[in-house]
């Protein structure tokens, strides 16, 4: 009823939580918009997969503090990129990356996890170059931190990444679509 014509089209935005990591745990579906997950009894988010549409996340409840913009995808440990420990982390991470080699062409600065650059602005799939001011950082090919990832360290190379290169001996391609830095 209502479905024939281009279905995908008209799919409801749809994510689903879980209380544990790794999809474990109390499950529980979303296709609108939630005030707060706490009255809809989750106290924490441990994992999430996004089925459909585009997501804003929040770290508090009222739709306020920190925003996540989350795409389609599986998000298997959310602490790990949502930035929840990071406050406890004293050592600022700050990273710039280039649009072309050698630190040139257009400009970004991250100091907070960026599970999608293109979410975020970023034109292209593909960065020339990091400068990692401070911190470790991994990069990763595809939004939502999945598919080849590199360790970018301000303590190697001076923190200078000017080439593909540089990123590890299987990058073979300049494709980093979403960054987050690593708790030490």
């Amino acid at each position: 009823r209502g479905h024939h014509g281009h279905p995908q089209r008209g799919l409801p935005p749809q994510m689903v939580v879980w209380d544990e990591p790794s999809f474990q745990g109390r499950k529980r579906e979303f296709t609108a918009a939630c005030d707060s997950t706490a009255e809809c009894g989750f106290s924490t988010v441990r994992s999430f997969k996004i089925e459909s549409g585009a997501w804003a996340g929040f770290e508090h409840s009222g739709f306020q503090g920190q925003q996540f913009v989350l795409e389609r995808g599986e998000y298997p440990c959310w602490e790990a990129w949502s930035g929840s420990n990071a406050y406890h982390d004293r050592r600022e991470s700050r990273l710039a990356l280039f649009e072309h080699e050698n630190f040139l062409g257009r400009k970004g600065e991250l100091r907070d996890d960026c599970p999608s650059l293109p979410a975020l602005g970023w034109a292209g799939s593909a960065v020339g170059s990091f400068l990692v001011r401070s911190g470790a950082w991994v990069g990763s090919q595809y939004p939502g931190y999945r598919g080849f990832q590199y360790i970018l360290e301000s303590d190697s190379h001076a923190g200078r990444y000017p080439h593909v290169r540089h990123w590890g001996s299987h990058a073979q391609t300049g494709q980093i679509q979403s960054l987050r830095r690593v708790q030490h």
